[in-house]
């Protein structure tokens, strides 16, 4: 053990009589220790959160929707070709969207009615986990009533809420009514068609739970007479974080006369408020740290007024002011790194029992029944070099004050 750590921990294991400093050391570990805890549960809630809503959002939409401008898309077979010969689309699919009226006959509301290819759905999207009592390809034009000798009708997903407000289940029947109609002297007739529900669609999510409804590709083009256009193509790729380049790839391709937005343009304004929100939550709870380097300088600038005649004596024995220095920056990184080390325990092991207990629930108004937890190594890595750093620069002021004790003046009436 060489000199500075040698007087370090002497200085650090103080007598009886000096207690009182000896325990505003603990409180700066542990000031500390709160902060860096802190810091990590607070950034892995939030990247939770923001993960686990992406995963909802992507789960339900594509990476990327392709659209043509002044109307639907007529060859859509060949775009959707071309478009899968780019280097990373892992499928795509065609689909029409819509706003109806859904009724039945204890109620009805508005929804917004998506026509989807059941197979290239099926690769493209991920909204079979979200769907009970049937499989996403059971959506056909042959949906049966289940009862002998009845008629067949097309087959219909309602989200949870929409079902709730319409007070149907499975094998119950909805009007889809759309003013889309013919115009006549009378005014516009609206298109009518009747579907079975097949299953309930829930994502978690209230927006799309109450107000979204699927049918197969071929029943929307029947009912809104669309023969064989779509409104777009939807594409899934293999890293959502190439959707930016491989939108604007996809643009190049195809040519002015269609438009692809990628997830992030389409939720731009949702992801930027949670990254301003963590970044918020980050910066405050940050200040804690900050309050506990404070508490570090108090207690080396105690210590330095204690032990000036110790200062003094090792200043006459030999000892450089770069060595005194060096003592009291140990001391404060000794209290520094036992705080963040024992700060990074406790929110890790926090983190790991939220995750795998899930104890806190959260209400309804969220699209998450329990609060998510998601580790991010990069953001422990920031926050123990963070507070590390912060407490090194809460060093420098007493290790300075520390070196410039003068041995004369200190020993003069001893």
């Amino acid at each position: 053990m060489n000199f500075e750590w040698f007087v370090c921990r002497r200085y650090l294991q103080a007598k009886r009589s000096q207690g009182f400093i000896s325990l505003i050391s603990v409180i700066s570990v542990a000031g500390v220790a709160i902060g860096v805890m802190a810091l990590i549960i607070v950034l892995a809630v939030m990247t939770g959160f923001t993960n686990e809503l992406r995963s909802k959002i992507l789960g339900i939409n594509a990476h990327i929707i392709v659209q043509k401008y002044g109307g639907q898309i007529d060859d859509y077979q060949k775009i959707a070709a071309k478009i899968r010969q780019i280097p990373g689309v892992k499928a795509t699919t065609p689909y029409i969207f819509t706003q109806v009226m859904i009724t039945s006959d204890r109620g009805g509301t508005g929804a917004i009615l998506r026509g989807i290819a059941p197979n290239s759905a099926a690769q493209a999207l991920r909204l079979g986990k979200y769907i009970k009592g049937c499989k996403l390809q059971d959506l056909t034009e042959s949906a049966t009533t289940g009862r002998p000798g009845s008629h067949r009708l097309p087959g219909i997903i309602l989200g949870s809420e929409l079902a709730r407000q319409l007070r149907v289940y499975h094998n119950d029947k909805v009007r889809l009514m759309s003013n889309s109609g013919p115009l006549t002297p009378i005014g516009i007739l609206p298109r009518i068609k009747t579907c079975r529900v097949l299953g309930i669609f829930k994502s978690g999510m209230y927006e799309y739970d109450s107000a979204m409804a699927f049918v197969s590709l071929k029943t929307a083009q029947d009912f809104l007479k669309l023969g064989k256009r779509v409104n777009g193509i939807e594409i899934r790729l293999n890293d959502i974080y190439q959707a930016r380049d491989i939108s604007l790839e996809i643009q190049k391709r195809l040519g002015l006369n269609y438009t692809s937005r990628d997830w992030m343009q389409m939720n731009k304004n949702l992801f930027s408020a949670l990254e301003l929100e963590k970044t918020a939550l980050a910066i405050i709870v940050a200040l804690v740290v900050i309050v506990a380097a404070f508490n570090i300088v108090s207690t080396l600038i105690m210590v330095v007024m204690e032990k000036s005649k110790d200062i003094a004596i090792l200043k006459a024995m030999g000892a450089t002011a770069a060595q005194i220095r060096k003592v009291f920056i140990y001391e404060g990184l000794v209290i520094g790194l036992t705080g963040t080390i024992c700060g990074l325990i406790g929110g890790i092991t926090a983190c790991r029992l939220l995750a795998r207990y899930h104890f806190i629930k959260l209400p309804d108004v969220y699209p998450i029944s329990t609060l998510p937890v998601e580790l991010n190594s990069g953001d422990i890595i920031m926050i123990s070099a963070g507070a590390i750093i912060i407490t090194l620069l809460a060093t420098l002021y007493p290790s300075w004050q520390a070196a410039r004790v003068d041995p004369a003046t200190a020993l003069r009436y001893e």
